[in-house]
């Protein structure tokens, strides 16, 4: 069977000799695979079926996890300042949406040729987990495309809205045509291909599990699927198989004790470990975002306070958070849980290509997940457990007497009689410190259809600008290659 060329046009690829470097340095050699002729091959190919880029950069900067620091402070450059002015970044830099969508439709292609090559060959059912790995991907990579370029899903609307191509097999043209869809079908397809693969995926297939979707790592994500669907049982039903017994206690982030005992060195490298626990898939990403460390637009003084003892500005048990923050000079702060890895392509030269381990899927994000749909089901005794399991493990100097989260307690915090809407801004407050500079926060903004509000500072001026919930901007601007195909851009 012969591999299909991957087409570059419709998804603006930039270079295919970058990703495949990029894939060198795992000794996966994706692109050495004319014919696919075995179980093995298979596998090698299904391993690079996962988005090549970060989105960190662009997320991070148009969400309220990023503020302005003031003119002559930090660096700008349009990659992390346009996103913050929810502005369209032309062309195909490290750290923009339009590598993103590359990224996700390059890991789509190889899911695809995978699926193909199972098809037409007779590899028996020792080619399964590859296969339910394949069709996990796929629809993973889809979600996110979705998710970032297309107008967010409303639980119970139309979402008739246009939505983004969903690729089921392999181009075989220089210029294929494609649609859109809507919102609504492109979740059906990723529901179809979630479902069927997931029964599928075994652990016991891979040597190093967190680099590929084993069961957990596909439930973890099916419950961020179904949470955004608004199908709350569900969510806790894929929650709950995530660990032995849904039993959560002793397997999310050890922030306030593990991790805070660490040096910065050893810290910076640990959140992103195949060995930490909390980690549930892991991915290579070519990225520079761990340099990112002193932007204009970041994160600041202002949202180092959520970090902070007391007050609203911290968390509900008044204490601080145990994270570690550092400072390059204030206001410029970072989190430091990315290492750089550079695959040197000229040892002479000492040139080649940053990148990063990015976690995908994480316990504490599957618990939280579990939390949030237990509240929307009026299950508040159960919310407030799974809460008080992060706030332990986060919380400096955590006392489970005095400390632990009750109704009585979220009511007094929040002012508020709604249990579940004061249990739910309990959960995404904690969220917002827990995944800092880690993308989440403009996927709970997105799907809590919450308004975005930022400040200017100019000449020691202040003002603010607000994204509202039905602003056009809210979507990432698909690469204008994408045209070519057929495929028309977001409104603006």
């Amino acid at each position: 069977m012969k591999l299909n060329k991957i087409q570059f046009l419709l998804f603006g690829l930039p270079l295919l000799l970058t990703a495949q470097s990029c894939n060198k340095y795992l000794d996966k050699e994706p692109d050495n695979r004319t014919e696919i002729n075995s179980v093995s091959k298979v596998a090698q190919l299904v391993a690079t079926a996962y988005p090549q880029y970060d989105y960190y950069t662009f997320t991070e900067a148009a969400s309220d996890n990023a503020e302005d620091k003031g003119s002559g402070v930090g660096s700008t450059d349009d990659v992390s300042t346009l996103p913050y002015f929810w502005k369209d970044f032309v062309g195909a830099s490290t750290g923009s949406s339009t590598n993103y969508w590359n990224g996700c439709y390059a890991g789509i292609a190889a899911a695809n040729q995978a699926l193909q090559a199972i098809e037409q060959n007779n590899f028996g059912n020792a080619v399964l987990p590859y296969k339910g790995e394949a069709l996990v991907a796929r629809a993973y990579a889809h979600f996110m495309l979705v998710t970032f370029f297309a107008k967010e899903y409303t639980i119970g609307g139309a979402n008739s809205s246009p939505g983004i191509p969903y690729v089921t097999t392999p181009e075989t043209k220089v210029i294929q045509p494609y649609e859109r869809g809507t919102v609504q079908s492109t979740y059906d397809k990723i529901e179809k291909d979630l479902n069927e693969g997931i029964a599928l995926l075994s652990a016991s297939a891979y040597s190093v599990p967190k680099y590929h979707f084993t069961p957990a790592a596909a439930h973890a994500f099916a419950s961020r699927f179904y949470l955004f669907k608004g199908d709350w049982q569900k969510a806790i039903d894929h929650a709950n198989l995530v660990t032995a017994g849904g039993d959560y206690t002793s397997i999310v982030r050890p922030v306030n004790s593990t991790l805070a005992a660490l040096s910065t060195a050893d810290y910076r490298a640990a959140y992103t470990r195949s060995d930490l626990k909390a980690n549930l898939l892991l991915a290579n990403q070519y990225s520079a975002y761990q340099r990112l460390t002193s932007p204009r637009y970041g994160y600041g003084q202002n949202l180092v306070k959520m970090f902070a003892a007391g007050g609203v500005s911290g968390n509900i048990t008044g204490k601080a958070y145990a994270n570690k923050i550092l400072s390059y000079g204030a206001p410029n702060y970072t989190t430091y849980k990315y290492y750089e890895y550079f695959f040197i392509t000229d040892q002479v030269a000492q040139i080649g290509y940053p990148y990063l381990m990015a976690p995908l899927l994480t316990t504490d994000e599957a618990l939280l997940n579990r939390a949030e749909a237990y509240a929307k089901l009026g299950q508040f005794d159960n919310a407030l457990k799974d809460v008080n399991i992060i706030l332990a493990n986060t919380v400096s100097g955590y006392n489970a007497g005095s400390d632990v989260v009750t109704q009585a307690r979220v009511a007094s915090f929040y002012n508020t009689t709604d249990m579940t809407d004061g249990i739910v801004k309990l959960i995404l407050s904690i969220k917002k410190a827990q995944f800092l500079q880690e993308g989440m926060r403009w996927m709970d903004l997105l799907r809590n259809h919450l308004p975005v509000v930022h400040n200017t500072l100019e000449n020691g001026v202040e003002g603010s600008m607000t994204l509202g919930a039905d602003d056009n901007r809210r979507l990432f601007q698909i690469p204008e290659e994408a045209k070519l195909s057929g495929v028309p851009l977001n409104p603006r």
